[in-house]
């Protein structure tokens, strides 16, 4: 009996090896290209964040083809940390991540949730863990994404309970792996100083991936296509004023990257809107409605007084 069993499993093992699988053919099937080339439109640069992404898509797809041929292994460790400063594209990376995750079937929704330690840590007593479930429970099938998760754990506070929050979220990292990926965010002094005070969290984390302030051409090449996202554009004079006003406002306090070229543009908008309002006695054409001057960049108090526009962040 036994050596009956020993030799069908020979043949089929036999027979497996004879079997081949195309791995481009399934690579385009999982239609992971889309996501990468929308993460290519969507962030300029970050060149070392998006190979990164592709190797983890890359691993993941062979695991999967490596369980045709019962290949068991254990599901990789998903579980990441993204560090670098605001409107570096971190919650972008997390949301493409999920799509990914979900076209090769290691979660089964894909959707992200965003969460800071006042989702997770209650104010009392027996506070805490239901928060910290709920949360878990509406990213289970998902990617949860905890932005500033260092502040979780507040060693100097003995009445703290972010530190409840955080046993609860390691056995959830380490028993729904296969249907769950935490990525812890934040600045990389702070996530580091983090781990050191919370080894059980440091050895979950499979991928830290560091994520670097834009260049000054970057964050114009982000501004345009933010513009065009939202039908506007800037004259040659205003690309000019605007490629002026991005090293000013790089060298003041409160800078987001992304985020604070996101609200250059806006309160741009606002100015451009007055422009046209005040001389609303003139026709309009398609051309004025989308075209950013000089005059809607070059009043900005970063010019004027080294100060930025009431910006926060």
């Amino acid at each position: 009996m036994s050596d009956s069993k020993n030799a069908g499993t020979a043949a089929r093992l036999a027979g497996q090896a004879d079997d081949a699988v195309d791995l481009e053919a399934e690579f385009k099937a999982s239609n992971i290209q889309e996501v990468l080339d929308k993460l290519d439109r969507e962030l300029i640069g970050l060149k070392p964040i998006k190979t990164r992404i592709r190797e983890i898509a890359a691993l993941l797809l062979v695991d999967r083809l490596r369980k045709r041929f019962e290949l068991t292994s254990e599901t990789p460790t998903l579980h990441m940390c993204f560090t670098g400063n605001p409107g570096t594209g971190k919650t972008t990376v997390a949301m493409r991540m999920g799509e990914i995750l979900k076209r090769l079937g290691y979660v089964r929704e894909g959707h992200l949730v965003t969460v800071t330690r006042d989702d997770l840590v209650g104010q009392y007593i027996g506070h805490t863990a239901p928060k910290t479930k709920e949360v878990i429970k509406k990213a289970m099938g998902g990617v949860l994404f905890i932005d500033e998760a260092y502040y979780l754990y507040k060693p100097e506070n003995e009445r703290d309970y972010g530190a409840e929050s955080i046993e609860i979220l390691l056995q959830v990292m380490e028993n729904n792996r296969d249907d769950l990926v935490v990525i812890l965010a934040g600045y990389k002094d702070k996530m580091d100083k983090f781990f050191l005070s919370n080894p059980g969290m440091r050895s979950r984390i499979a991928h830290h991936l560091d994520f670097p302030d834009y260049s000054a051409d970057e964050l114009m090449a982000i501004a345009r296509l933010m513009l065009a996202s939202q039908n506007y554009r800037f004259s040659p004079e205003g690309e000019k004023a605007f490629a002026e006003y991005i090293p000013l406002r790089m060298k003041l306090g409160h800078f987001a990257n992304a985020r604070s070229i996101r609200n250059a543009l806006d309160r741009a908008r606002l100015r451009q809107a007055n422009r046209l309002f005040a001389g609303k006695s003139r026709k309009l054409t398609r051309l004025d409605l989308i075209t950013l001057e000089p005059e809607d960049i070059l009043v900005s108090r970063v010019f004027k007084e080294g100060q930025p526009d009431s910006e926060v962040g």
